[in-house]
């Protein structure tokens, strides 16, 4: 009898006992990452040929204890190495695990190497070469404390290398994982099988060569025993043999089918190729199919299971994107899969709870490093009718009317950005904008009174219904989260992509970013005012204070602008503020750009202007700024010293979006200003249902009789 050890993934180790004892093995017993069992020589290569769970088999030769590199020596050098392999073998040694005598594995595989070429010399043997890349045998040893565990890989290359896949997607899970799925989705061979996610279709695969007996270890064409001197060579080629037969006569009674689909038509060749390479072209399909589109390959045939690894981040980059894809996939798996089994392996449970299911069984496995929970739900074989609106029909239907009035407007007027939603109903409190061909849904942070669980789930809905409505792809919608009434908190950092886009409003052209801050360099709800300042502007001297990227300079620029000068803090802004200058040929010394603290500069310049723009922060105190800012406490301090910058029959616009804002008239009458608010010619139709998101006035010198 053999000692014998099999290793796998974490989570993984009861399921691999109970596929041994069914290959014959003996005193099998579960440690953390594998199983020891005993066997003969033919449970040996069995395993080998037929475990579909475990990563490799090893031979333990010898456990020592090491306190110094000489007890690991020693401990190696006790084991006959020549009578496993000769000379002319090459050999490797993996080692892992480190101890405070053995701190650094290459040294301890170093240790390990001389020991057993050592082992040969004082013999008068030749010495073996060491081969890194494929020797003829591998050496695993694993230091654990003060133990080191020496073995001999009779596998080689990992098992989950089973020789029929050579190219894969983006995030692929090994063979012997796949295989643990689909043993635990609750699937039985003879039903049909679906993943509609199946990129190289590994699930497909390795379920199609449990169902047809076809050994995993079938197409492997290196072993680790082949260089080792107790290997049998008649009892191998008669276990190969035997596997060979019952592939063959499995696959020609086998008479279900197997289905899957993906959206990227690439991953769908790699997936048929590789189901070629396994010989198992006759009994799976696939087709190139987004999940929005899913359909039950078997209407009016026996149900069956569905089993993917859907994306939590590896194959997608945006959040709102898999939010999106597991709602579709809740929802279709309601309408059209009826009775059916569900499945589902996922690093991200919260991704999960997107499809709206109660799962009812769950197991906990590792994928490499990530932690992850394979759920199996049974669908409702009543659901299919009952389940066929659309994921939160009244946000939906806001949504569509809104969309059939806006968008006809938004042609009409010539602008690409527009708020298509605007926390219309109050159970889905967030703002939808339309960027061009993008959509950024703002979520207004909930107030702590509402269910979190309940708010997240509306979210979910939201992003579904959001892309559903406009058949917006996958990629094209952003997700960001903000809380109200933050002044100019937006120009925070968030990310780091750098991906500009260019836009159009009016006859102007600007960059946006939608991804690395919370706004994007253009707000929306002043749009019109800017149109107001280009046909101000023709002639004139303007100053934009408070500037953010300059978007009203630009349109002040193109109304005829004698002159033009940006003023803001932020160096990031003002670089942003002479792109869009220069991408509309506005450039040279007419048009000024100063980084400067706007109140600082604000008291300190002597300059004079005949257009004034300001649209200053609700409230700051900001560590660059002298003092902090509070526009309703300090506006006529600010007109001060505005009007000071004013040249007669000048015109300052001032805006701000303090909700509640009370223009204090006497004290701008004893500057000798008047002020005219014409916040309801400032806002477009696109806000029409939110009159308060700013306030804006005209001011000028007070006509003297």
């Amino acid at each position: 009898m053999n000692s014998l050890f099999a290793s796998t993934a974490r989570g993984l180790e009861e399921l691999l006992k109970t596929e041994l004892e069914g290959l014959g093995a003996q005193a099998c017993q579960v440690v953390q990452g594998g199983v020891h069992y005993q066997g003969d020589s033919r449970l040996l290569y069995q395993s080998l040929m037929w475990s579909r769970l475990a990563s490799r088999i090893l031979l333990p030769l010898n456990e020592c204890s090491v306190y110094s590199d000489l007890d690991l020596y020693l401990g190696v050098q006790t084991i006959d190495w020549p009578a496993l392999f000769g000379p002319d073998a090459t050999f490797a040694v993996h080692f892992s695990g480190l101890n405070d005598v053995i701190r650094n594995s290459q040294y301890g595989a170093l240790k390990v190497k001389d020991a057993i070429v050592d082992s040969f010399t004082r013999k008068n043997l030749p010495r073996p070469n060491v081969e890194r890349e494929q020797p003829d045998l591998r050496i695993n040893v694993w230091l654990n404390r003060d133990t080191a565990s020496i073995a001999l890989d009779l596998s080689g290359e990992g098992l989950h290398q089973r020789g029929y896949r050579d190219s894969t997607g983006a995030a692929p899970i090994k063979e012997t994982l796949a295989s643990a799925i689909v043993m635990r989705s609750g699937w039985q061979p003879g039903n049909p099988l679906l993943d509609p996610m199946c990129g190289s279709g590994t699930l497909l695969i390795e379920a199609a060569m449990i169902a047809t007996d076809r050994a995993p270890g079938l197409h492997r064409k290196h072993w680790g025993f082949l260089g080792w001197a107790n290997h049998d060579v008649d009892l191998w080629k008669e276990i190969t043999t035997e596997a060979q037969v019952r592939a063959r006569k499995g696959l020609g009674e086998y008479t279900s089918r197997f289905y899957g689909s993906d959206n990227d038509s690439r991953v769908i060749e790699r997936a048929r190729a590789n189901t070629r390479r396994a010989g198992l072209g006759d009994i799976i399909s696939y087709e190139v199919k987004d999940v929005a589109k899913l359909t039950n390959p078997l209407p009016e045939g026996p149900v069956g299971t569905v089993v993917s690894n859907p994306p939590y981040g590896e194959r997608l980059d945006s959040e709102p994107a898999l939010i999106a894809l597991h709602s579709l996939l809740g929802r279709n798996m309601k309408n059209h899969f009826g009775g059916w089994n569900l499945s589902l392996f996922s690093a991200s449970p919260d991704l999960l709870s997107c499809l709206q299911l109660r799962a009812e069984r769950q197991f906990k496995a590792k994928n490499g490093p990530l932690d992850c929970v394979q759920k199996n739900y049974q669908l409702s074989a009543t659901s299919t009718g009952a389940q066929s609106g659309q994921i939160a029909d009244d946000y939906a239907n806001r949504l569509r009317k809104n969309i059939k009035k806006l968008d006809k407007w938004a042609r009409q007027e010539g602008i690409e950005c527009y708020r298509i939603y605007d926390a219309d109903l109050p159970d889905y409190n967030v703002a939808v904008d339309r960027y061009g061909e993008w959509v950024v849904v703002q979520e207004y942070a909930p107030p702590k009174t509402v269910d979190a669980n309940k708010a997240r789930q509306r979210l979910f809905d939201v992003i579904a219904a959001t892309m559903s409505v406009l058949e917006l792809p996958s990629n094209r919608l952003i997700l960001k989260t903000r809380e109200r009434q933050k002044g100019k908190s937006q120009y925070q950092k968030m990310d780091e992509k750098g991906d500009f886009m260019e836009v159009s409003e009016y006859n102007a052209r600007l960059w946006v970013n939608l991804t690395d801050y919370l706004d994007t360099g253009l707000f929306l709800d002043h749009r019109i005012a800017r149109q107001m300042l280009g046909k101000m502007s023709k002639g004139k001297d303007f100053l934009n204070l408070f500037a953010y990227t300059g978007s009203a300079t630009v349109h002040a620029g193109l109304g005829g602008a004698k002159t033009t000068t940006t003023v803001d803090m932020s160096r990031t802004y003002l670089e942003w503020a002479e792109r869009n200058l220069r991408l509309n040929g506005l450039s040279g010394r007419a048009h000024r750009l100063v980084q400067a603290d706007c109140l600082g500069w604000l008291r300190e310049t002597d300059e004079q202007f005949d257009l004034i723009f300001i649209d200053p922060p609700t409230f700051s105190n900001s560590k660059r700024m002298e003092e902090s800012f509070d526009v309703q406490r300090d506006h006529i301090v600010l007109m001060k010293d505005l009007k000071r910058l004013l040249r007669q029959g000048g015109t300052i616009m001032f805006s701000n979006n303090k909700r509640g804002f009370k223009m204090d008239f006497d004290g701008l009458a004893n500057l000798g200003l008047s002020a005219q608010e014409i916040t309801q010619k400032t806002l477009s139709q696109d806000f029409a249902r939110n009159r308060q998101i700013h306030n804006c006035w005209l001011v000028t010198h007070v006509a003297k009789d």
